[in-house]
C-alpha cells in the first residue's frame, strides 16, 4: 500500500482533533453522576459492605440534583418515624406529563366509564409503570442493595437499551423497610473487623410491630410502611408489574424466579397466569443469554399464586403481574453447594450451575439482570400491558354486573360424585376416570349445566349493617378495603335490598368493579385444591396461608346479595370512623358498662388499667336500664378519671 492511501484529509483530521479534545468534556458530563463509589468508597456488591437507609437516602438525594430522570417521592412514615421514599425513574420529557400518565394508569387499571376504544387510545399515549422493591425483610439485604444499583445505573447510563425504557417506561423504585435497613445494615457493619461481619443475632424484629410478617399484612394494611405501600400501587399509581425482590434461592442453584407452581387462585383473570409466563420468559431468557445459570421455576421451589396478604401476592388479586425472586448472597462470601439431583438440566432448570464460591457482587448483577428483563419487556410491550390491565378491570366489571360462579375444586368433586353415583345406578362397570383421557367421550353435559345453580352464583355485593354487635371492627374491615382500592360505598339513610331492611350508615361493596378479586377473597372461604403428587402420595402443602377471608377473621357481620340493587348510598372517599358513640353520664352515675362484643373494649380497659381507674367482669347477666348485660360485660365504677 502506497503513503498516500494512508494520507488524512486535513478536514477529517481537524475533526478527528477537535473530537479528541472533546471527548474528556463528554466524558466528565456522563460522570456527573455520581456513582456508588464515589459516594460510599466501595461498589454495591463488595465482599463485607452494605448501605444503611439513611446512606441510599443521602445519595439518592444528590442523585435527584445530578440528573432530570429521578424524582424522589415521600410516601409516608415507617414505625419508628422514618421518611418513606420512592424514587420515579423515567425520561426527563415523561416527568413533565408525569400526572398525564399517572392519569392514564389509574384510568385503564379501574376500567370506568372506559370502552374498548377509549382504552385502545389511552394505552397508545400512556407509559408502562413498573414498581421494584427491595428490603421488605431486611435480613434480605441483597433486595435493598440491588435497588441502589438499578436507580444509579438507570440515572446515568447513555446506552440504547436504558435510553428506550426510560422512554416508554415509569420505574417506580421502593426501599420496602426503611427502619430494618438502617437497624440490619447497622448490624452488619458494627464490626471494624469485615470478617467478623454477620447478619446473625440482630436483636429486635426488623419491622417494629410484625417483623417478617410484615409480607402477610398487604390484605389487611394494619402497619404504616404498608399503608404507604398499598396507596401507591393501588389509588395511585397502578403499576402493570410488581416485582418484589426476597432471598433466598434453593440449595445448588442461584435463584427461584417464576413462572410458580399451581394452583393460582380461581378469581383471577386469565390473563394473570399467561401475563407471568410473558414476563417470565423475558427473565430467564435474559439469565442464559447473559451467560448466568443458577436460575429454577415452577417445580424448583414452593412458591405459588395461590394466597392473598404479601406485597407481591396481592397484586393478583388487583390484576398486577406480581414476580417474586428468591436469590442467594451474602455480603459475607459464601458457597454454592454441590446437590447432585441438580446436576442434570429440565424444563424447570434450563441451565444448572456448578458449586462454587460465590461473592456478594454475583448476587447483585443476577438481580439487576432480573430488573432489566422486566422493564425491557415492559418497554416493548407497553401498551399490551397498559390495555390488557384494563380488559382485566372490564371484564371484572362485567362479572360483577350479571350472574356470574366461580369454579373451584368442590365444585368439580361434586360434580364427579354426581357422575360416580349415578353411574353405580346405572350398574356402569368402567370407573369415571374413563371420561377422560386421550380418547375420552366426556360426561353428560347435564352434569355441567347443574354447576350453574341460582343458589351458588357469587355474589352481586355486600351489606354490613350498622346496628351489628361490633360496628367500629366492621368499620376497621371496610378501611382495609379502602386502603387496598376498593369501592366501598355508605348508605345515607335506612333501606332495604333482597326483602331485608338495612339502617343508615350500613357499609356496601358492590362487586362490579375492577379489583373484584379482591373483593371475594375478603368475604368468600377459600377451597384449596388437594394437591397430591400421585394418588396415595403425601400431600404438597400450600406455600403459605391456604385460608385467609379476612371479614372472617374479623368477626364482621354481613350479608351476601346475589341480584343486582341499588340505594341511598354514597361513595366513601378514604379511610372512615364510625358514627360517633355516646353514653350518659349524668349526676348521680353509678357507673359504666362496656360491651364484651366490641373489640375496642379492650383497648378502653387497657386505657383505664393505665390510668389506675377500676374495671371489673360481669360474672353472671345484669339487668339495668331495661336491657340484659351478659356475662363478661365490664363495668367500670363511675370517677372523674373514668368520665374523662
Amino acid at each position: 500500500m502506497s503513503p498516500r492511501h494512508l494520507r488524512v484529509p486535513r478536514i477529517l483530521l481537524a475533526i478527528v482533533i477537535v473530537l479528541t479534545l472533546a471527548a474528556p468534556q463528554f466524558a466528565a458530563a456522563k460522570a456527573a453522576v455520581t456513582s456508588p463509589k464515589a459516594q460510599f468508597g466501595f461498589d454495591i456488591g463488595d465482599d463485607y459492605h452494605v448501605v444503611n437507609y439513611k446512606q441510599l437516602v443521602a445519595y439518592w438525594q444528590k442523585l435527584e440534583t445530578e440528573t432530570d430522570r429521578l424524582k424522589l417521592v415521600d410516601i409516608g412514615r415507617t414505625a419508628e418515624g422514618r421518611t418513606m421514599l420512592m424514587a420515579i425513574i423515567t425520561s426527563p420529557e415523561n416527568h413533565a406529563r408525569l400526572a398525564r400518565y399517572k392519569d392514564i394508569a389509574r384510568r385503564l387499571a379501574l376500567a370506568e366509564g372506559l370502552d374498548d376504544e377509549d382504552a385502545r387510545r389511552l394505552a397508545a399515549e400512556g407509559k408502562a409503570v413498573v414498581w421494584i422493591d427491595g428490603g421488605l425483610h431486611a435480613t434480605e439485604i441483597l433486595g435493598s442493595q440491588q435497588l441502589v444499583e438499578l436507580v444509579w445505573r438507570m440515572a446515568s447510563r447513555e446506552d440504547d437499551e436504558t435510553l428506550r425504557i426510560l422512554d416508554d417506561v415509569i420505574l417506580l423504585a421502593v426501599p420496602a423497610n426503611p427502619d430494618g435497613l438502617d437497624l440490619v445494615a447497622d448490624w452488619y457493619m458494627r464490626e471494624t473487623e469485615p470478617s467478623k461481619r454477620s447478619m446473625s443475632g440482630v436483636p429486635v424484629l426488623y419491622q417494629k410491630y410484625i417483623g417478617h410478617d410484615n409480607n402477610r399484612d398487604f390484605y389487611m394494611n394494619s402497619q404504616l410502611e404498608t399503608k404507604a405501600m398499598s396507596r401507591q400501587l393501588y389509588i395511585e399509581w397502578h403499576p402493570q408489574i410488581l416485582y418484589n425482590h426476597h432471598q433466598s434461592g434453593p440449595a445448588g442453584t442461584v435463584l427461584f424466579a417464576p413462572p410458580f407452581r399451581d394452583p393460582f387462585n380461581y378469581v383471577f383473570d386469565p390473563l394473570i397466569p399467561v401475563g407471568l409466563d410473558l414476563v417470565s420468559a423475558s427473565m430467564h431468557n435474559r439469565f442464559v443469554t447473559e451467560d448466568k445459570p443458577g436460575a429454577t421455576m415452577r417445580s424448583g421451589a414452593s412458591y405459588s399464586t395461590w394466597w392473598n396478604g404479601g406485597l407481591r401476592s396481592t397484586g393478583y388479586f388487583h390484576n398486577m403481574i406480581g414476580i417474586l425472586t428468591e436469590t442467594i448472597g451474602s455480603p459475607t462470601p459464601m458457597q454454592i453447594p454441590f446437590i447432585p439431583e441438580r446436576l442434570l438440566p429440565k424444563h424447570d432448570y434450563p441451565y444448572p450451575v456448578a458449586p462454587q464460591p460465590w461473592h456478594f457482587r454475583q448476587s447483585v448483577e443476577y438481580a439487576i439482570t432480573a430488573d432489566m428483563a422486566i422493564l425491557d419487556v415492559a418497554s416493548k410491550h407497553r401498551e399490551d400491558f397498559l390495555y390488557r390491565r384494563y380488559l382485566m378491570g372490564r371484564n371484572a366489571i362485567e362479572q360483577g354486573s350479571k350472574d356470574s360462579w366461580t369454579i373451584v375444586p368442590g365444585t368439580v368433586a361434586a360434580v364427579q360424585a354426581a357422575i360416580e353415583k349415578d353411574r353405580e345406578k346405572a350398574g356402569a362397570q368402567a370407573p369415571a376416570a374413563s371420561f377422560g383421557g386421550r380418547f375420552g367421550r366426556g360426561a353428560d353435559k347435564k352434569y355441567y349445566d347443574a354447576i350453574f345453580d341460582q343458589a351458588s352464583r357469587d355474589p352481586r355485593g355486600y351489606i354490613l349493617p350498622s346496628d351489628q354487635p361490633d360496628f367500629p371492627t366492621a368499620t376497621k374491615f371496610v378501611n382495609a378495603l379502602l386502603e387496598s382500592g376498593v369501592v366501598v360505598e355508605r348508605a345515607t339513610a335506612d333501606f332495604a335490598v333482597a326483602g331485608k331492611r338495612y339502617p343508615k350508615d350500613s357499609y356496601v361493596i358492590r362487586t362490579a368493579q375492577a379489583f373484584r378479586p379482591h373483593i371475594l377473597t375478603m368475604f368468600e372461604p377459600q377451597d384449596h385444591p388437594q394437591d397430591f403428587p400421585y394418588p396415595g402420595g403425601p400431600p404438597n402443602r400450600p406455600y403459605d396461608a391456604a385460608g385467609w377471608t379476612l371479614a372472617y377473621q374479623m368477626g364482621v357481620v354481613f350479608d351476601r346479595v346475589l341480584d343486582g340493587f341499588d340505594g341511598p348510598f354514597e361513595r366513601i372517599p378514604d379511610v372512615t370512623g364510625p358514627p360517633a358513640g355516646a353514653f350518659g353520664a349524668a349526676a348521680g352515675t353509678a357507673g359504666y358498662l362496656l360491651d364484651h362484643r366490641v373489640n375496642n373494649m379492650f383497648t378502653a380497659v387497657n386505657r383505664l388499667v393505665k390510668a389506675k381507674e377500676k374495671a371489673y367482669w360481669l360474672r353472671e347477666p345484669l339487668k339495668a336500664n331495661g336491657r340484659t348485660f351478659p356475662a363478661g360485660t365490664v363495668w367500670v365504677p363511675a370517677s372523674a378519671g373514668a368520665s374523662a
